[in-house]
């Protein structure tokens, strides 16, 4: 039998007490071909990523990847993490949460499931618009 890893439970653990405690929760990513995120916003190959209802849209904490919708500088991203890339899960405002041993990507770069994610309702139809006369 396979051994489950603690990680995912751990990260879904700090969140829940990040949010029953009024505190921000964020994630501090080690980014990597596998690792959808706006690579603007990429510093040293690290990206740190709030996590909390009001800055995501449809956050999903699966044991194998963390999916979510969220806005930087005003533009919407479909973000997806493998959990084997987070660093660590903390409190913004406190600093309080855990750190993880880095583990080293698998050589096939393995892609997140398909999101099921409905498109974001602001943004505008693509191509020409169409009006019809209504009498």
């Amino acid at each position: 039998m396979a051994e489950i890893s603690t990680k995912p439970y751990l990260i879904r653990a700090l969140y829940e007490w990040c949010t029953d405690s009024g505190y921000t929760p964020q994630l501090l990513i080690m980014v990597d071909a596998r690792t959808r995120v706006p690579p603007g916003f990429v510093k040293d190959g690290q990206i740190v990523l709030n996590i909390s209802a009001g800055a995501t849209r449809n956050l999903t904490l699966e044991n194998d990847w963390i999916q979510f919708s969220a806005r930087f500088a005003g533009v919407s991203h479909e973000i997806a993490v493998p959990v084997d890339r987070v660093a660590a899960i903390f409190a913004r405002e406190n600093g309080q949460g855990l750190h993880f041993e880095p583990i080293d990507a698998p050589e096939s770069p393995e892609q997140p499931p398909v999101s099921t994610m409905p498109d974001d309702p602001s943004t505008p139809p693509r191509g020409r618009p169409s009006l019809k006369v209504v009498k």
